[in-house]
């Protein structure tokens, strides 16, 4: 299974879409709240490529985007084969 990692802040609609879409697929995901962190913050900034807003998502180390990112590579089939499923 792949390592799914993704920062979020409370209270983001996006956030909790990009959540529930993993959690149909019983994935467990290391979330990083970076509401309250401003080196976690910019920890994200840089592993996004300068991408401001939550969620950020990475599968196994590769930066998959947003929630809108999350849920077009669902749509066209290519989530599972990146989650190892």
């Amino acid at each position: 299974m792949a390592k799914v990692e993704i920062y979020t802040k409370a209270f983001c609609p996006y956030c909790a879409r990009a959540m529930n879409l993993l959690a149909s697929k019983d994935v467990q995901v290391e979330e990083t709240d970076i509401g309250m962190n401003t080196a976690k913050r910019g920890e994200m900034i840089d592993r996004a490529g300068g991408r401001t807003t939550v969620p950020q998502i990475f599968i196994d180390g590769t930066h998959v985007g947003g929630s809108d990112d999350l849920a077009a590579l669902e749509r066209a089939g290519k989530l599972d084969a990146m989650l190892g499923r």
